[in-house]
Protein backbone atom coordinates (compact mmCIF):
# COMPACT_ATOMS: atom_id res chain seq x y z
CA UNK A 1 0.00 0.00 0.00
CA UNK A 2 1.53 3.13 -0.84
CA UNK A 3 1.42 5.96 1.84
CA UNK A 4 0.32 9.55 1.19
CA UNK A 5 0.47 12.40 3.68
CA UNK A 6 -2.60 13.91 5.29
CA UNK A 7 -1.77 16.74 2.68
CA UNK A 8 -2.13 14.56 -0.28
CA UNK A 9 -4.87 12.92 1.40
CA UNK A 10 -6.75 16.09 1.68
CA UNK A 11 -5.67 17.77 -2.00
CA UNK A 12 -7.05 14.34 -3.09
CA UNK A 13 -10.54 14.62 -1.33
CA UNK A 14 -10.71 18.21 -2.26
CA UNK A 15 -10.63 17.05 -5.91
CA UNK A 16 -12.96 14.28 -5.52
CA UNK A 17 -15.57 16.69 -4.26
CA UNK A 18 -14.82 19.93 -7.28
CA UNK A 19 -14.54 17.38 -9.72
CA UNK A 20 -17.57 14.84 -9.13
CA UNK A 21 -19.52 15.12 -11.69
CA UNK A 22 -22.50 13.70 -10.43
CA UNK A 23 -24.58 17.18 -10.46
CA UNK A 24 -28.32 18.19 -12.10
CA UNK A 25 -28.49 20.62 -15.60
CA UNK A 26 -28.68 24.36 -15.17
CA UNK A 27 -27.51 26.12 -18.62
CA UNK A 28 -26.46 29.57 -18.38
CA UNK A 29 -27.44 32.28 -20.68
CA UNK A 30 -26.15 33.09 -24.05
CA UNK A 31 -23.70 35.88 -24.19
CA UNK A 32 -23.47 38.26 -27.44
CA UNK A 33 -20.79 35.93 -28.71
CA UNK A 34 -23.04 32.58 -28.61
CA UNK A 35 -26.22 33.87 -29.22
CA UNK A 36 -28.09 31.73 -31.95
CA UNK A 37 -25.73 28.77 -31.62
CA UNK A 38 -26.73 25.42 -31.27
CA UNK A 39 -24.47 24.92 -27.99
CA UNK A 40 -24.77 26.27 -24.23
CA UNK A 41 -22.31 27.89 -23.26
CA UNK A 42 -21.63 26.35 -20.02
CA UNK A 43 -23.59 23.41 -18.72
CA UNK A 44 -23.51 23.45 -14.65
CA UNK A 45 -25.07 20.02 -13.01
CA UNK A 46 -25.98 18.79 -9.15
CA UNK A 47 -27.27 15.32 -8.21
CA UNK A 48 -28.03 12.53 -10.80
CA UNK A 49 -26.06 9.25 -12.23
CA UNK A 50 -23.10 10.56 -14.75
CA UNK A 51 -22.93 8.48 -18.22
CA UNK A 52 -19.45 9.03 -20.29
CA UNK A 53 -20.66 8.20 -23.27
CA UNK A 54 -17.76 6.87 -25.62
CA UNK A 55 -16.93 8.59 -29.21
CA UNK A 56 -19.81 7.07 -31.61
CA UNK A 57 -19.39 7.23 -35.43
CA UNK A 58 -20.98 5.13 -38.07
CA UNK A 59 -20.67 5.00 -41.99
CA UNK A 60 -23.73 2.42 -42.41
CA UNK A 61 -27.67 4.50 -41.45
CA UNK A 62 -29.56 1.87 -38.64
CA UNK A 63 -30.57 0.16 -41.70
CA UNK A 64 -27.32 -1.28 -42.30
CA UNK A 65 -27.54 1.51 -45.65
CA UNK A 66 -24.04 2.83 -46.80
CA UNK A 67 -23.80 6.53 -46.04
CA UNK A 68 -20.00 7.00 -46.15
CA UNK A 69 -20.47 10.04 -48.66
CA UNK A 70 -23.96 11.91 -46.72
CA UNK A 71 -22.57 13.76 -43.59
CA UNK A 72 -26.20 14.22 -42.60
CA UNK A 73 -27.08 10.99 -42.66
CA UNK A 74 -23.72 10.13 -40.54
CA UNK A 75 -24.98 12.84 -37.89
CA UNK A 76 -28.71 11.87 -37.61
CA UNK A 77 -27.13 8.22 -36.99
CA UNK A 78 -24.93 9.01 -34.22
CA UNK A 79 -27.43 10.85 -32.69
CA UNK A 80 -29.50 7.79 -33.11
CA UNK A 81 -26.80 5.40 -31.85
CA UNK A 82 -26.42 8.01 -28.89
CA UNK A 83 -30.03 8.02 -28.29
CA UNK A 84 -29.58 4.18 -27.76
CA UNK A 85 -27.05 4.20 -25.92
CA UNK A 86 -28.17 6.59 -22.94
CA UNK A 87 -31.77 4.50 -23.60
CA UNK A 88 -30.50 1.53 -21.87
CA UNK A 89 -28.92 3.31 -19.28
CA UNK A 90 -32.00 4.82 -19.03
CA UNK A 91 -31.85 8.62 -19.94
CA UNK A 92 -32.00 10.12 -23.52
CA UNK A 93 -29.92 12.56 -25.69
CA UNK A 94 -31.64 15.84 -23.54
CA UNK A 95 -29.80 14.23 -20.38
CA UNK A 96 -26.59 14.95 -22.41
CA UNK A 97 -24.52 17.85 -20.23
CA UNK A 98 -21.65 18.07 -22.90
CA UNK A 99 -20.22 16.56 -26.54
CA UNK A 100 -17.13 16.89 -28.21
CA UNK A 101 -17.64 16.53 -31.49
CA UNK A 102 -14.87 15.40 -34.55
CA UNK A 103 -15.61 16.67 -38.00
CA UNK A 104 -13.01 15.76 -41.08
CA UNK A 105 -14.17 18.94 -43.10
CA UNK A 106 -15.00 22.13 -40.94
CA UNK A 107 -17.54 22.85 -43.62
CA UNK A 108 -20.21 20.27 -42.31
CA UNK A 109 -20.40 22.81 -39.34
CA UNK A 110 -23.11 24.43 -40.33
CA UNK A 111 -25.31 21.37 -41.52
CA UNK A 112 -23.91 20.01 -37.57
CA UNK A 113 -25.78 22.84 -36.26
CA UNK A 114 -28.74 22.04 -38.39
CA UNK A 115 -28.78 18.74 -36.75
CA UNK A 116 -28.14 19.05 -33.41
CA UNK A 117 -31.08 22.28 -33.15
CA UNK A 118 -33.48 19.22 -34.34
CA UNK A 119 -32.04 17.06 -31.80
CA UNK A 120 -32.41 19.08 -29.14
CA UNK A 121 -36.00 21.19 -29.68
CA UNK A 122 -35.93 22.14 -26.67
CA UNK A 123 -33.06 24.55 -27.16
CA UNK A 124 -31.46 23.44 -23.47
CA UNK A 125 -28.40 22.31 -25.67
CA UNK A 126 -25.47 20.78 -23.91
CA UNK A 127 -21.85 22.75 -23.60
CA UNK A 128 -19.61 21.52 -27.04
CA UNK A 129 -16.48 21.72 -28.40
CA UNK A 130 -15.76 21.22 -32.20
CA UNK A 131 -12.87 19.91 -33.55
CA UNK A 132 -11.86 19.55 -37.00
CA UNK A 133 -9.58 16.14 -37.73
CA UNK A 134 -7.74 15.10 -40.92
CA UNK A 135 -9.13 11.28 -40.42
CA UNK A 136 -11.69 9.05 -38.20
CA UNK A 137 -11.07 5.46 -37.38
CA UNK A 138 -12.24 3.93 -40.83
CA UNK A 139 -12.24 5.83 -44.28
CA UNK A 140 -15.81 7.59 -45.10
CA UNK A 141 -16.33 8.31 -41.73
CA UNK A 142 -16.90 11.95 -41.33
CA UNK A 143 -18.45 12.63 -37.65
CA UNK A 144 -17.87 11.03 -34.23
CA UNK A 145 -19.37 12.26 -30.71
CA UNK A 146 -18.51 11.54 -27.37
CA UNK A 147 -20.90 12.89 -24.47
CA UNK A 148 -21.62 13.09 -21.08
CA UNK A 149 -24.86 12.79 -19.97
CA UNK A 150 -26.67 13.61 -16.49
CA UNK A 151 -29.48 10.79 -15.55
CA UNK A 152 -32.14 11.51 -12.67
CA UNK A 153 -31.05 14.93 -11.87
CA UNK A 154 -32.86 17.23 -9.25
CA UNK A 155 -34.40 19.55 -10.96
CA UNK A 156 -36.85 21.13 -9.95
CA UNK A 157 -36.35 20.53 -6.16
CA UNK A 158 -33.98 22.74 -5.05
CA UNK A 159 -34.09 25.45 -7.52
CA UNK A 160 -35.61 25.33 -11.45
CA UNK A 161 -32.95 23.76 -13.86
CA UNK A 162 -33.02 24.48 -17.78
CA UNK A 163 -32.16 21.28 -18.61
CA UNK A 164 -33.22 17.75 -17.03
Amino acid sequence: MQHRSPRALAAMALASLLLSPAMAADHLEHGERTQGRSYSPAVVTEGGRVIWLAGETTTTDLNGKDIKGDFEAQARTVFALLEQTLKRAGGGLQDIVSMTVYLTDARNGATFSKVRTEMFPDRKFPASAQITVSNLAVPGMQIEIQAVAVIGDQCGKAKPCIAR
